[in-house]
């Protein structure tokens, strides 16, 4: 997800019957597969199995292990090492989110903006799934074929290689189980019914390249049995259990790749739903690291043969319970626009068009008649929003906040340098985002690495817009986007959306930083040590 939440992208199709039993081959074809695989295994001394944890937050771990209910990661953290506070990628979104753990980059490098936004080059939003309301008034055939192909296959810069492509490269195999971003170089034929495929819309086959060991809900399973995991109830397999088990059929059949890629994502539903301070998605999704763990016959055991990493993607600020203050509205904001419709197409005199993803928002000018400067003045007026941004002429970010005057201009290169050995140009004033500069040297507060990841999201895509993020408590609302009111969102730079935990287990070694997009880097030294 966002994918946020994951889910969504299987529960927004079945409301228009779009979620089907498609599967990546044959279980014959995957068990072919076998004996190269274990011997690619036997070629190493410990394969890396790396669990997301959606939604996982350092408070609520410990409160849940304070109340033995994590044993399964109390005991990889006893073990190993812990880390409370890595930072993720932005927009705090699932999609960008493992866009950035799989190639060790940011959104201006992977191009995959968002969970929601708008294609220049296509005249179009693109969406991955966002909820309810929307189902019912966008194209869900666009849907399907952005989230199942054209995320992994089109939208994802082919030049940025995953972390599946460069293991294929060295010849070693990696697996992916429910991971929404995950191509490889293994081709995959996505089997659609013919329902789908008599719209002239859709193939009967969908051809797509992930990883060796691929697993994906319903569209594929890795353990034959594990087909009876993917009901609508079960959520069509987008579930804990799911990919447990899946991942306990590789380690029991000797066939664990040189690194497996996994996610448990319905801690994320659980938080979105009851805040985040709810700790039965932890248990639940402790419960199935149980079951991978004990696959092994014994933790000890799981320890000693693998290398753990276990972490979040993304953490969740609570958002009020009460509609009417938590929820931030920009249309009003950009009424004297003429602002584009979610549920019609782009049309000729349409000035703007708004992709709210949770508690951030890209707001595009698609009419050269409209001043992204205008559209900045305008957004001031309101003074829950905590970040605005726009990218001038010259590639210069400007920064500011609402009710405020104050600016602060940066871009790349220059004479200060960040705590992650990073350089930048600065002009104005840098506490609109929290930094302190000491000596040429620029030290982050409530907004971590935010230089970094706000040049990512200004420069991820093609078009003209503002990039706004509202204050912790809020939510952006678009025409018909989800909103938590009572429970958690994400989405922007804030701290309290950004930074997520961390347990490793089975190396002494961790990333040259805590920072998402330092992760792929250190598990390919892992894998060629």
């Amino acid at each position: 997800m966002k994918m946020k939440n994951k889910m969504s992208i299987l529960l927004v199709l079945s409301l228009s019957l779009l979620v089907v039993g498609c599967r990546a081959g044959s279980s014959q074809q995957l068990h072919q597969q076998s004996v190269k695989s274990q011997n690619s295994a036997n070629h190493m001394d410990k394969p890396v199995i790396v669990i997301m944890i959606d939604s996982l937050m350092n408070k609520p771990l410990q409160d849940a292990i304070q109340e033995g209910r994590a044993p399964a990661m109390q005991y990889l953290i006893k073990k190993g090492q812990y880390f409370p506070q890595v930072v993720s990628s932005f927009p705090t979104m699932s999609v960008t989110i493992d866009s950035t753990l799989l190639t060790g980059t940011y959104a201006d490098q992977h191009h995959v903006p968002g969970l929601v936004w708008y294609s220049n080059q296509k005249k179009r939003m693109i969406l991955y799934g966002n909820g309810a309301k929307e189902a019912l008034k966008i194209d869900q055939l666009q849907v399907f074929n952005d989230a199942i192909y054209q995320l992994n296959q089109v939208q994802l810069n082919k030049k940025t290689k995953t972390i599946h492509e460069e293991l294929a490269d060295k010849g070693k195999e990696s697996a992916s189980i429910n991971a929404i971003v995950f191509r490889g170089k293994t081709e995959h034929d996505l089997k659609v019914p013919r329902f789908i495929a008599n719209s002239n819309r859709v193939p009967e086959q969908l051809r797509i390249t992930g990883p060796q060991w691929f697993s994906y809900a319903t569209f594929a399973q890795l353990d034959p049995k594990n087909s009876w995991n993917t009901p609508p109830w079960r959520k069509f397999g987008m579930n804990d259990e799911f990919s447990a088990k899946d991942i306990a059929f590789l380690i029991k059949q000797k066939k664990l790749p040189s690194v497996t890629i996994a996610y448990f994502p319905e801690n994320d539903s659980s938080v979105h739903k009851k805040g985040p301070t709810q700790l039965e998605g932890i248990e639940k999704a402790d419960q199935a690291l149980q079951t991978v763990l004990n696959a092994y016959g014994s933790w000890e055991q799981a320890v000693n043969n693998a290398i753990w990493i276990v972490m979040g993607d993304s953490a969740q600020s609570a958002v009020y319970d009460d509609r009417q203050a938590a929820t931030v509205d920009i249309r009003p904001l950009l009424s004297h626009y003429r602002i584009a419709k979610l549920n019609q197409p782009v049309r000729n005199d349409d000035q703007i068009v708004i992709s709210a993803n949770e508690r951030m928002a890209y707001i595009y000018a698609i009419n050269n008649n409209v001043e992204l400067s205008d559209v900045v003045k305008f957004l001031q007026n309101e003074n829950k929003l905590d970040i605005i941004a726009m990218k001038d002429g010259k590639n210069n970010i400007h920064v500011t906040k609402g009710k405020t005057g104050k600016l602060l201009s940066y871009h790349p290169g220059g004479k200060f340098i960040d705590e992650y050995g990073q350089s930048w140009t600065l002009s104005g004033e840098e506490d609109l985002v929290d930094i302190t500069v000491d000596n040429n040297r620029i030290k982050y507060g409530k907004y971590p690495d935010v230089l970094a990841r706000l040049h990512g999201a200004m420069n991820s895509h093609e078009g003209r817009y503002v990039v706004v993020t509202v204050q912790p408590g809020y939510e952006l609302v678009g025409e018909s986007s989800p909103t938590h009111i009572g429970g958690g969102a994400h989405g922007s730079l804030h701290e309290k959306d950004s930074l997520v935990p961390l347990i490793i287990s089975g190396t002494n070694t961790r990333p040259k930083t805590l920072r998402i997009v330092d992760i792929k880097d250190w598990i390919m030294q892992l894998v060629n040590e």
